[in-house]
């Protein structure tokens, strides 16, 4: 089920952001939505996947989120009850459309909000490893447990970390709204400084016994990409994305067989991916010719040298130099 297992995770920030618009609870939208990917996670091998998961999603997350809403509510008045000495069995049930669910958001709505969840995660507010876990968790689709397991910490550290995260987003008073202006361009900088962290940390993992972690720098591929598609005429989130296909490319050669590292100078060149390094070169080229340079597309350009010579000798090493 490795396909339905990527598309509910491409699915889930549009789900997320489906939940937020029309009930603006972030924290407990998430909630739901993890819940519900979840549920797919083990009903879908088993009855097969639905016609339109992305309304399926909302459909489960939006009831999980009531239902939820509903439990706080009924132990609420139970508590008002108790302090006030009323039976519990004079407690009226709120009604059954004191809550609606959201749309389904079927093919009528396709809104795609992944860029503003992700300026909302990477909040300035929030540090840059909040930023992280609460990007992968809420845009990345990942279950607690497996962002735990792929930072190598406890789940319960990580539960907190995330639950932290949420609170100081919520004390902060953020909206689910695309910030303007300079903040805008100061909250696309934390944007790709905690993609760019992601997809460091699967590239050459910074604890344990793995050199790298593919389902990390493949994640962070994916969110960098809905960032370009989102704001196709940033020469950095291009430069971004260049950079991490250009790099990811050599991910072949990097390794023995044993699992020990390859340096560059001695990796089977014939093992590098082409249709990332024509991709990244391609998107290189672009940001270079028609916007302002950044840091992200400098390293891009630094990689592209490295990959674009068949062989160690023949590096530019003089434009590296430049760079």
């Amino acid at each position: 089920m490795e396909g339905g297992e990527q598309l509910w995770r491409a699915l889930a920030p549009q789900v997320l952001g489906a939940l937020v618009r029309h009930y603006g609870d972030f924290d407990r939208a998430e909630d739901a939505v993890q819940e519900a990917l979840l549920a797919a996670s083990t009903q879908w091998p088993r009855d097969g996947m639905p016609h339109d998961p992305r309304a399926w999603l909302v459909r489960v997350a939006s009831r999980r989120l009531i239902d939820h809403w509903r439990a706080d509510d009924a132990r609420a008045r139970r508590e008002r009850a108790d302090a006030g000495g009323v039976p519990t069995d004079a407690l009226v049930e709120a009604p059954a459309d004191a809550w609606v669910e959201a749309p389904e958001a079927g093919s009528g709505d396709v809104r795609d909000d992944t860029l503003t969840l992700l300026l909302l995660c990477c909040h300035p507010a929030l540090t840059p490893p909040s930023q992280v876990a609460l990007t992968l968790r809420a845009v990345g689709g990942l279950t607690t447990a497996e962002i735990a397991s792929a930072f190598l910490v406890p789940e319960s550290t990580m539960a907190q970390r995330i639950s932290r995260a949420k609170q100081g987003i919520r004390a902060e008073g953020a909206r689910f709204i695309a910030p303007e202006g300079e903040e805008l361009r100061q909250r696309m900088a934390a944007v790709l400084h905690v993609l760019y962290l992601v997809f460091n940390e699967g590239y050459t993992t910074s604890h344990g016994s793995q050199l790298q972690r593919i389902d990390l720098t493949r994640e962070a591929i994916r969110l960098a990409r809905a960032a370009r598609e989102l704001l196709p005429d940033d020469g950095e989130v291009a430069g971004l994305l260049a950079l991490m296909l250009l790099t990811e490319a050599r991910r072949p050669a990097r390794t023995a067989a044993d699992g020990s590292l390859v340096p560059l100078s001695e990796q089977d060149r014939s093992l590098w991916l082409p249709e990332p390094i024509e991709e990244g070169i391609g998107l290189l080229t672009w940001s270079l010719a028609s916007t302002p340079v950044g840091p992200y597309q400098l390293q891009a350009a630094i990689a592209a040298v490295h990959d674009e010579a068949s062989t160690v000798g023949s590096t530019g090493w003089e434009k590296v130099l430049v760079l």
